[in-house]
């Protein structure tokens, strides 16, 4: 008589099987997961809808532009101005830059000290970004010091872009998808601001621009474009305009502001028209995340 086999070890769970998970086969539960995840972390924050920030992440601050120049002309006078010609004209040009940092700084804090005291059960207009450095980190700095929370929607890329420090921990999140991360940033969105940037942040203004002309977005957003001086020499908006491959009336989709006053005046009057001027209570608490209103004590 032979011995009975040992029994087998029971199969792993599905959702617990690892290389499943990470395969092709597993996409689309990643996928899933890529909404699902956030969708339940703003349902418990009490995330109503938001303001988005891009920008170049490449920007610092006044106080590091300029202990980096500093630093660059001592070695420039040390070695020599053809060597080190270069890095001391790029820091240069960082301290030039350095502005736009300080002004979504000044922006963010100034949207959010106000955004903080309108009456509602939930939070209203919260100040978002890709979650980096540069215009990324200004603006949740100074959505930080207004004391009010702050979103970052990171990407994992092959070139490690960490999270900033300013970021409510809570909000802080990390996609593998771009398309998921493009997903966030447009479904709360009241409102964009556009810094200068690259190319991703030229992705971004654009994709938010066909969606609001194609009317894919079932809300009103605003679309401000901060710089003119930067902006006017990258796109000329007027000669899409001129070709006859846009409208007029798409233009009139984009503002252009020069100081964070300006900038925080049209959000403010934009934004208390569109989504808070005149709109019963009841339904202005429930007009996004129906999921979260629904679910909400």
């Amino acid at each position: 008589m032979t011995d009975k086999p040992n029994k087998q070890k029971p199969a792993p769970l599905a959702y617990e099987n690892e290389s499943f998970l990470n395969s092709p086969d597993g996409r689309i539960l990643r996928i899933l997961a890529e909404y699902q995840e956030p969708l339940a972390r703003f349902r418990r924050a009490q995330i109503q809808d938001t303001v988005v920030f891009f920008g170049s992440a490449r920007f610092e601050g006044h106080v590091v532009a300029r202990k980096n120049l500093s630093a660059a002309e001592t070695t420039a006078l040390n070695a020599g101005i053809a060597e080190h010609g270069k890095n001391l004209k790029q820091a240069r040009a960082a301290l030039d830059t350095a502005r736009y940092y300080e002004d979504a700084r000044r922006l963010a804090y100034l949207l959010t000290e106000w955004s903080i005291h309108i009456p509602a059960r939930r939070h209203r207009f919260v100040v978002t970004t890709g979650g980096g450095p540069g215009i990324m980190e200004a603006a949740n700095l100074g959505a930080h010091e207004a004391g009010g929370k702050t979103i970052g929607l990171n990407i994992n890329l092959p070139i490690e872009q960490y999270p900033n420090h300013y970021i409510t921990p809570e909000l802080n999140f990390e996609f593998h998808y771009f398309f998921m991360r493009k997903f966030w940033f447009a479904y709360l969105a009241k409102a964009l601001v556009i810094f200068p940037g690259g190319f991703g942040t030229m992705d971004e203004l654009f994709e938010i621009l066909t969606l609001a002309q194609t009317d894919k977005l079932a809300k009103k957003i605003l679309v401000v474009i901060y710089g003119s001086e930067y902006w006017n020499r990258i796109i000329n908006f007027q000669a899409f305009v001129d070709a006859g491959t846009v409208a007029a009336e798409d233009v009139d989709l984009i503002r252009f502001v020069d100081t964070p006053e300006d900038a925080f005046a049209f959000l403010r009057d934009g934004l208390t028209e569109h989504h808070l001027g005149g709109t019963p209570k009841k339904q202005q608490e429930r007009e996004v995340l129906p999921e979260i209103a629904k679910t909400r004590p």
